[in-house]
């Protein structure tokens, strides 16, 4: 089913934004992580297109959206930057308010427009993330050595963008094999769909300044907001692998769930039985999980 819809682009202000849409109901927006792009909801989005109208769009400087120019401080790839991004193109379809669900990447982004846009914001699912300025502040040789696109994509232009683009393949593979996930759990068509969206130099750098703005300007964003003691106040769902760092790396600091409580208002979650793309390993579990936390009042 996924496959028959047609993307479209939409205009988002500072971006061109490229956006997959389905079903009818409460409007639904589905951010994708790295090294993914919105294919990564193939499953997910048919399953909850009977309650919701879905929206699965690429990041911008991901997949088929725009890759405007960078900053020196990185902003045009900040996390606020992106949030923005998709307020500009739910307000295109008409919807000023609207539940979000990301992954990786893009639950990082999801965080940040609850944040910054709250009264867009009904429902927060965040899969498989710590906030930004958690995961740096207890970043050490565990995190260094498993998570290697935080350290190794923030390093100085040209170095990251010169060594994905040598062998995007390896990247993928080294993502798709060894973070977790059963490696069957995607098809070489879907491979390959995300291998060459890493084919484009200006995507691969685009990416390259979206991590570099998470070791930076993200940070001062999330400080900011800890030290003004903001919090998201819509109901959170936060999700993360049974098999991952999330789940064994912070339990000296109360576990994934009571870190989120400090960012959070209303917060509820759990481990599942998979690796860091559950979604796209456990498609029926994850929609079930998500289908459930979004009939909740908000």
């Amino acid at each position: 089913m996924f496959d028959r819809v047609q993307g479209i682009t939409i205009d988002a202000g500072e971006v061109e934004i490229f956006v997959k849409r389905c079903g009818s109901g409460l409007p639904l927006l589905l951010l994708h992580g790295f090294p993914e792009t919105h294919l990564m909801w193939r499953e997910i989005a048919p399953l909850l297109s009977d309650q919701y109208e879905v929206f699965c769009p690429d990041l911008r400087g991901y997949g088929n959206s725009s890759c405007p120019d960078s900053t020196s401080d990185h902003a045009p790839y900040s996390k606020r930057a992106m949030a923005r991004d998709m307020v500009e193109m739910m307000g295109n379809f008409g919807h000023e308010r609207f539940a979000v669900v990301g992954h990786d990447r893009g639950a990082r982004v999801a965080h940040r427009l609850a944040l910054d846009f709250p009264a867009h914001v009904r429902h927060l699912a965040v899969l498989d993330i710590l906030p930004t300025e958690v995961v740096w502040d207890n970043a050490d040789a565990k995190f260094a050595l498993s998570f290697w696109p935080w350290s190794l994509l923030s390093q100085p232009s040209p170095l990251p963008e010169r060594l994905i683009s040598a062998a995007p393949d390896a990247i993928v593979d080294d993502a798709l094999n060894c973070w977790g996930t059963k490696p069957d759990s995607f098809t070489q068509e879907v491979r390959d769909a995300y291998v060459d969206a890493l084919r484009d130099p200006a995507r691969v750098h685009a990416i390259c300044e979206e991590y570099r703005a998470a070791a930076t300007i993200d940070r001062e964003h999330d400080v900011a907001d800890i030290t003004a003691g903001k919090k998201v106040a819509c109901p959170v769902l936060a999700v993360w692998s049974k098999h991952g760092g999330i789940e064994k790396w912070y339990q000296d600091h109360g576990g994934p769930l009571e870190l989120w409580r400090k960012f959070a208002c209303d917060v509820e979650g759990c481990a599942v039985d998979g690796g860091h793309f559950f979604p796209e390993e456990t498609p029926d579990q994850t929609a079930e999980m998500l289908r459930q936390f979004l009939q909740k009042s908000a």
